[in-house]
């Protein structure tokens, strides 16, 4: 794992050394990333300089060391992922004749390219990355990211120069980068409490799709071409959809059973410690679960405890731990340990970021990289076997909703946002504690515009949106055009559930739960790994008819019962949960100083960005309690600690 910068000078008029050196300092930003070697190689003839901070994982010694030129020297590489099949394919190469050198998988991808081309690598690569190759014959560089996005890689042109790296704050660091904030991204963001891809909070600054590559000559252009799809997430479940799984649901569970197998072995490959996350809920249970039938010693485990908090996730884990005979790390820890790391946010998301799991994510990284260097996680379970509260819901309500008439629909949600979120709040706290429904006036106004929403997509954003009309709050801002809006680029005949199945997997995924692992692990130095992501199988969940995904009232049925043969049900079966913090609570004490600061109307006003009026509603509103608006909130304040 390591982070990587560089960049394409057109005018090729500077000298190696000052090239190197350029990318160099914008490469030790990501130090995080990379804290065990570092290097730069230049072309000063092509303008090309690519540069590499190094966590080293695979193969330890120098011959890992980046940037890496091909055997062939017509390839050059920084590399950032793991290649987890790179043992096959350096069988397949060297019964081809080719001898290596070291045993790094980056030197098994340089050596695939010479024999395949990129494309033909990239078709039999398995793994999570993104890289930047240099193509010295051709004279091109090709920027490459993995299919679902779990790496990320930045873009954009200064001057006459492209340059590119594992994070924003690398291109921040090149002389003369200074970009204008995109006001129509910042709508984006205040919806979605993340910016979309290919979007970034900077104008013509852009994240590199999952699955593209961009290709650039070294004249650059007037424009930049537009990425080119390797693999395509719409491509694969319309394949998929059109070639169902033909097999009983027992035959499911055997082939995904085996093919998490073998996901999850390819990912416990390292020269280093390595371990795993462990909530005690279903996907982070199946993973480990996997890696103890596969291990001859017990498997590292970590979990995290914040009981005061009010998440306390710790109980379900050991449970999921003493059965399976894994070696468990459990801490317990306090608010305050928590809101320590708020001030560090802004930098270590690098762009405004508003995922309030980040923080429990970063705490349980900083406490498996005491031990590791390498965790397993559960992510992407939800996505790809239908897991979220609102698909199982889908099948229960959307769909037969569907059939009334939308004249009949818009009157009932009306009748809904009609009446006081209060009332709702004093008729659920008169239920019986069991039955208690925490924010259930909240609950009620999103119901309710949900229900009376025209159509499957608009009922999507309605249900994922934090501030529901962005574009009225940014000044100057107008949401941009994503695959959230654009139909045409959605596989076609998917319904209501599916379509929101997919857009949490093409979307949300990269965006917001792939891009909170990936900063919170990095901050830590740690490198997470997620089998439930492997392409193989999000393909084959796809195959899978839904009610092998979603039954009853029971989401990721499939996955469940492939779990069953490995840890009693009682074990992992109760309610889903969030990795949330109380931000609610803490908005109104021991971080209420701080917010209020930053929402300040006037400081909101001088910056030119927020209208402070509707801000200042909300905040007043949640101080005062009649409302819980700790999300909407949240998105502004992460926005104003990253504008400084």
């Amino acid at each position: 794992m390591c982070g990587i910068a560089g960049l394409l000078d057109a005018s090729r008029g500077t000298p190696a050394a000052e090239l190197e050196a350029i990318a160099l300092d914008m490469a030790d930003t990501l130090h995080r990333r990379g804290p065990d070697d570092r290097g730069a190689w230049a072309d000063a003839g092509a303008g090309v300089a690519l540069a590499s901070r190094r966590l080293a994982i695979v193969d330890l010694s120098p011959l890992g060391h980046q940037p890496m030129v091909s055997a062939c020297g017509r390839f050059t590489v920084a590399y950032n992922g793991e290649v987890y099949n790179h043992r096959d394919l350096r069988a397949e190469l060297e019964q081809a004749g080719y001898e290596f050198r070291g045993q790094s998988d980056t030197e098994v991808l340089l050596a695939a390219v010479c024999v395949w081309g990129l494309d033909g690598t990239l078709a039999r690569c398995n793994g999570m990355f993104a890289f930047a190759l240099w193509d010295g014959e051709a004279r091109l560089l090709h920027l490459v990211r993995d299919r679902l996005g779990e790496k990320p890689l930045y873009y954009g042109r200064v001057g006459r120069r492209l340059v590119f790296g594992s994070e924003l704050k690398a291109l921040r660091a090149h002389p003369g980068f200074a970009p204008d904030v995109d006001r129509d991204a910042l709508a984006a963001y205040l919806r979605l409490s993340y910016v979309p891809s290919p979007h970034t909070i900077y104008r013509g600054v852009h994240k590199l799709p999952p699955g593209t590559v961009l290709t650039i000559g070294p004249d650059l252009g007037s424009t930049l071409p537009v990425p080119r799809p390797y693999w395509s997430l719409a491509a694969a479940v319309a394949e998929a959809t059109s070639k169902p799984f033909a097999g009983s649901a027992g035959d499911a569970c055997d082939e995904l059973d085996l093919l998490l197998r073998d996901a999850v072995a390819s990912r416990m490959q390292a020269d280093v410690p390595l371990g795993a996350f462990l909530s005690g809920g279903v996907d982070s249970s199946t993973v480990v679960a996997l890696m103890q039938a596969q291990s001859d010693r017990p498997v590292r485990t970590f979990t995290i405890a914040m009981p005061a908090a009010g998440f306390d996730e710790s109980r379900e884990a050991i449970a999921v731990a003493r059965h399976l005979g894994t070696d468990h790390t459990s801490v317990e820890l306090t608010p305050a340990d928590a809101l320590a790391l708020v001030p560090r946010l802004p930098e270590l998301y690098d762009e405004p970021f508003a995922d309030p799991s980040q923080l429990p994510t970063l705490l349980v990284s900083q406490v498996a990289r005491r031990d590791v260097t390498v965790a397993l996680s559960g992510d992407g379970g939800d996505e790809v076997f239908a897991g979220y509260n609102r698909h199982v819901l889908g099948r229960r309500l959307w769909h037969p909703l569907e059939r009334v008439p939308r004249p009949v629909r818009a009157a009932l949600g009306g009748a809904l946002l009609r009446v006081p979120p209060s009332w709702w709040d004093r008729a659920a706290g008169g239920l019986p504690r069991r039955a208690s429904v925490r924010n259930a006036g909240d609950k009620v106004q999103k119901l309710g515009a949900l229900v009376g929403s025209p159509s499957a997509s608009a009922r999507y954003r309605a249900l994922i949106s934090q501030w529901p009309d962005p574009a009225a709050l940014v000044v100057g801002g107008a949401e941009p055009r994503t695959v959230l809006t654009d139909a045409s680029s959605w596989p076609p005949g998917l319904d209501t559930t599916e379509l929101m199945v997919y857009l949490d997997t093409a979307v949300s995924l990269p965006d917001d739960m792939l891009t909170k692992v990936d900063r919170a692990s990095m901050g830590a130095s740690l490198e997470a790994r997620v089998p439930l992501l492997d392409h193989r199988v999000v393909e084959l969940a796809w195959r899978l008819p839904l009610d092998l995904r979603i039954r009853g009232r029971e989401g990721k049925w499939v996955l469940r019962r492939v779990l069953d043969r490995y840890v009693p049900g009682p074990l992992v079966g109760r309610p889903k949960m969030g990795f949330d913090p109380p931000l609610g609570e803490w908005l109104r004490g021991p971080l209420r100083d701080w917010a209020e600061g930053l929402l300040d109307a006037r400081r909101l006003r001088d910056e030119g960005f927020i209208q402070p009026a509707p801000v200042r509603a909300a905040w007043d509103e949640h101080l005062s309690g009649r409302r819980n608006w700790d999300y909407r909130l949240w998105a502004i304040l992460m926005f104003e600690a990253w504008l400084g």
